[in-house]
């Protein structure tokens, strides 16, 4: 379980992002110098748009940044529905490593998830920062309740990403995806949530509380972590 869960509460949504932004920050600025290099993992969605344009503009070595998604929708580079060309556009231009979870190769779900898992084993491990949406419903990264939830959950824990059917499927994006597994969200060696609203709030605190044995992925995820986790919320 977190060592420690601390709430960070925003006036509003400029203030959220630039706070976002300047730690991000400090956590790559802080890798490089400690070994050359950072590697983080960032969601999509446009929650965390207005973090990324703030950091874009921070004066970082970018070319000894590596940027994965957390998790992406089993969809073609280019769609609107990639997070991978989301945070292509927004850091490549700046010199950033951005490694997709997805290949136009995977025939199914199951090989994109081993075909992403062999492309994240080349990466230096474990990620010096995760940072973590959640949605309405609880579920943080790709890991949803379904016939792959318990592998997302308790799978190997060498095992950095696998491909999910989230049952239902999410109406907003009806489709198969890749994610980051829970221990490799877990092992991070930084973990950071982003969430906005009262509502989201008051989801993440019982799946908090509730650890272990709650109902809401983010729960589980923050069971098998024993960093201390910071939450940053505006209403």
């Amino acid at each position: 379980m977190a060592e420690e869960i601390e709430w960070w509460d925003y006036e509003d949504a400029e203030e959220w992002a630039e706070a976002l932004a300047g730690d991000i920050g400090f956590i790559i600025e802080s890798a490089i110098d400690a070994r050359g290099g950072a590697v983080i993992a960032l969601p999509g969605g446009t929650t965390p748009a207005p973090i990324y344009a703030k950091l874009a503009s921070a004066k970082l070595d970018w070319k000894r940044v590596t940027i994965v998604p957390t998790d992406d929708r089993l969809v073609p580079l280019g769609d609107p529905l990639s997070n991978v060309t989301a945070l292509g556009k927004t850091f490549i231009p700046k010199g950033a490593r951005v490694i997709p979870l997805i290949s136009d190769k995977a025939e199914d779900y199951k090989a994109a998830g081993r075909a992403a898992d062999a492309r994240l084993q080349d990466l230096h491990w474990p990620l010096d920062l995760v940072l973590l949406g959640m949605g309405a419903d609880g579920h943080t990264a790709s890991i949803f309740p379904g016939p792959d939830y318990d592998e997302a959950l308790a799978g190997p824990k060498e095992r950095r990403a696998l491909g999910v059917m989230p049952d239902p499927l999410p109406k907003e994006a009806p489709l198969a995806r890749v994610t980051l597994s829970a221990a490799a969200i877990a092992n991070a060696k930084s973990l950071m949530i982003a969430i906005t609203g009262a509502e989201k709030r008051k989801v993440l605190e019982k799946a908090a509380e509730q650890g272990p044995s709650s109902s809401h992925p983010i729960g589980r995820v923050l069971a098998e972590t024993d960093l201390p986790v910071d939450i940053h919320w505006h209403e």
